[in-house]
């Protein structure tokens, strides 16, 4: 098992705005998407906070979100990154299987990234994703860039607090029909 230390509250503003986002996807009856708990131990905590500071996770986390949008079964994983390179270290393996097997059950996955640096909110589809990750398994970048990206997934933040993803969703489905 892998020991968890609290990094503090890094991305937590990032998981508030998309469980806003989705509250309101909910009571608006567009989607039900919830947040992916993510069973750990804990071995320390604080007594004064009663913060866990040390934990083991029982299991390997597979993404941070999972749900349905108007019949449409989606998961996704919400990251920041502070400048223009995306890490591909920033996701595991285990994710990656998990979003090819859930796409291989009709399902859509994707990557929701906060770009601090140019205050961006983008969509990232599963297939670029693997594109990106193919290219560095064959010797290729770890990361990739900013201005890699198409702009046309960047997300619109809408009264300071949504996230509205669901213009993507649709954009990344419509593109999908194009294929087939």
């Amino acid at each position: 098992m892998a020991a968890w230390k609290s990094r503090g509250l890094r991305g937590s503003m990032l998981e508030e705005m998309v469980n806003i986002t989705n509250n309101i996807y909910r009571e608006k009856k567009l989607a039900l998407i919830q947040k992916v708990p993510t069973p750990i131990t804990p071995i320390n905590i604080d007594k004064e906070s009663r913060h866990i500071t040390l934990a083991y996770f029982e299991q390997k986390s597979t993404v941070d979100y999972i749900g349905v949008v108007q019949g449409v079964p989606l998961c996704f994983d919400a990251k920041e990154c502070a400048g223009d390179r995306f890490s591909l270290n920033n996701i595991h393996e285990h994710q990656i299987e998990f979003m090819k097997d859930f796409e291989l059950q009709d399902g859509i996955a994707f990557l929701l990234i906060y770009f601090k640096k140019h205050e961006t909110y983008y969509y990232l589809t599963y297939k670029m994703l693997l594109e990106f990750w193919d290219r560095a398994r064959k010797g290729g970048r770890k990361s990739f860039r900013f201005d890699e990206l198409d702009l046309s997934y960047e997300i619109k933040v809408q009264n300071g607090l949504c996230i509205h993803y669901l213009e993507q969703i649709n954009k990344d489905l419509l593109e999908r029909e194009k294929k087939v």
